[in-house]
């Protein structure tokens, strides 16, 4: 069982010191092997003004230090096909946004670093649809590629995740990811920015275990009500472990 869990955004050094210490802990406790994420750039930001994160080159030396100093696996996302060859230089996986997954050079850069490529399943495609891009990376190198369900579009500020999508992407993936934070959003419905529902997470994660999903994502945050990108759906710090126990049981 895969576990990814971090920061939406990379905010301060701080930050990512203070999820890497926990994420640490909970894998000595646990015997997990959690891969750490987090994102340089948030280009898909709802408003101009939103906080985007400190950039490419200041943001891979900020991800370089956490496992220097950690010793954990990275995952973070790219939206240009440009940043796949220095992104693959620190990392250990690299993410697809939703929106751009169908986006071949994306795709084709992101695959031939030769790392892992978690391709997450756009808002407005099946879980069957996935086949396309799974085989665009696939036949571009990937070492390996993970699917992850985030839930579909429903009418204006909603999402629902249906998850037969979770067997169908198992039928083109050997892994299959949830990303359970993501998919309890609220888009666009905050003003100006992202809402979402956390209280819902811990359930979105055990339905997903019982449909199939071999792997869970989390963005997690001490101070979610204050984070700079994602707060409302992102899990507190401190639930993260019971949480996990839960999912191994």
């Amino acid at each position: 069982m895969k576990f990814i869990a971090g920061p939406c955004v990379i905010e301060s050094a701080e930050l990512l010191n203070a999820v890497a210490e926990k994420i640490v802990a909970i894998n000595r406790n646990l015997g997990t092997d959690i891969i750490f994420k987090a994102s340089f750039d948030k280009a898909n930001r709802t408003s101009l003004t939103s906080f985007r994160g400190p950039g490419l080159e200041k943001g891979l030396q900020m991800l370089h230090d956490v496992k220097s100093k950690w010793g954990l696996k990275l995952l973070t996302d790219i939206h240009e096909s440009w940043q796949a060859a220095p992104v693959g230089e620190v990392v250990d996986v690299i993410q697809i946004p939703a929106f751009l997954c169908r986006q071949t050079d994306l795709l084709v850069a992101a695959a031939a670093t030769g790392k892992i490529v978690n391709i997450k399943k756009a808002q407005f495609l099946s879980g069957a649809d996935m086949k396309y891009p799974y085989e665009k990376a696939l036949h571009s190198g990937a070492s390996e590629i993970w699917l992850t369900e985030r839930g579909n579009i429903y009418g204006y500020n909603n999402l629902v995740v249906d998850f037969r999508n979770i067997p169908d992407m198992l039928g083109i993936a050997p892994t299959v990811v949830m990303d359970c934070t993501h998919s309890v959003q609220r888009p666009g419905a905050a003003g100006g920015k992202t809402g979402g529902n956390r209280e819902f997470v811990p359930s979105m994660a055990l339905a997903a275990k019982a449909f199939g999903a071999n792997g869970f994502f989390f963005e997690v945050h001490p101070d979610p009500d204050n984070a700079k990108s994602d707060g409302p759906n992102m899990l507190r710090l401190e639930d993260l472990e019971s949480l996990i126990k839960k999912l191994l049981s």
